[in-house]
């Protein structure tokens, strides 16, 4: 083998390699972008640099694995159920209690779940691994918050805190706490099931009682079967009978 083919294997087997390099490195950035959605752009923002940012999201990787995740029983599942239900209905008497109350509630159930509660930015570090499209909505969340016990939220941001909240909470239990109304029930104001609805009232047909108070609904006579004397006088018949003459009619001594 000459000193020139030698030369030439080299740069080949160099080549494959970085090829192969390439390729290794694509597939891990895949894989990161498919694992943390948007919250991979968000700390490749805060980092400036690509490779900074992957490090640290296969290091919570690390961090994640280390832990021990606990799936909810049915009955757990049902009772939070049932505690989110009864947040929201308390929200309109005191909306501002009520995001506290789902601040705990929330964390409550980041706690069974095996998660870390203490540090904030710890905890949204290790629930990215899992839940990472629903992060940004904690992270309003949170803020809002913060911003309540200092008393500076008004009603609306208090509201989208509980929407915020309840996007975490769902996907921590794995089904949505309140069934929302469909699209369809939106448009023709149909209710969901077990809802009270107004009652109609029904047509009257004859012989069927009615309720007091209300005009029976008599059934149309068809034109055809009408008496001789109901059907419309004809022209050449409307000259008043005597007996049906008004006082202005009667000729005057």
């Amino acid at each position: 083998m000459t000193s020139t083919q030698v030369i030439v294997l080299v740069l080949v087997v160099l080549v494959l390699a970085a090829v192969a390099a390439a390729v290794v490195v694509a597939g891990r950035r895949r894989a990161l972008r498919q694992r943390f959605g948007p919250e991979y752009d968000r700390v490749v923002a805060e980092r400036n640099s690509r490779s900074a940012a992957e490090r640290e999201l296969r290091d919570r990787e690390r961090r994640h694995a280390e832990l021990t995740l606990t799936p909810l029983t049915p009955e757990s599942r049902a009772r939070y159920t049932a505690a989110w239900e009864e947040l929201q209905v308390r929200f309109v008497d005191s909306p501002a209690e009520t995001v506290g109350d789902a601040h705990q509630l929330v964390t409550r159930l980041v706690a069974e779940r095996g998660y870390p509660t203490g540090d904030v930015e710890d905890q949204i570090a290790h629930l990215s691994v899992e839940h990472a499209r629903t992060l940004s909505h904690y992270r309003d969340a949170h803020e809002i918050h913060l911003r309540n016990e200092r008393g500076e939220a008004d009603t609306e941001e208090l509201r989208q805190a509980v929407v915020h909240y309840r996007a975490l909470f769902a996907d921590l239990l794995g089904t949505e706490p309140v069934e929302p109304r469909t699209a369809q029930q939106r448009h023709t104001g149909a209710v969901t099931p077990g809802t009270p609805q107004p009652r109609h009232a029904e047509p009257t047909t004859p012989g069927t009682p009615h309720a007091p108070g209300t005009p029976e609904q008599r059934p149309v006579e068809p034109t055809a079967q009408r008496a001789p004397e109901q059907r419309r006088e004809e022209p050449h018949q409307a000259a008043r009978r005597p007996e049906q003459q008004t006082p202005q009619d009667v000729p005057t001594r």
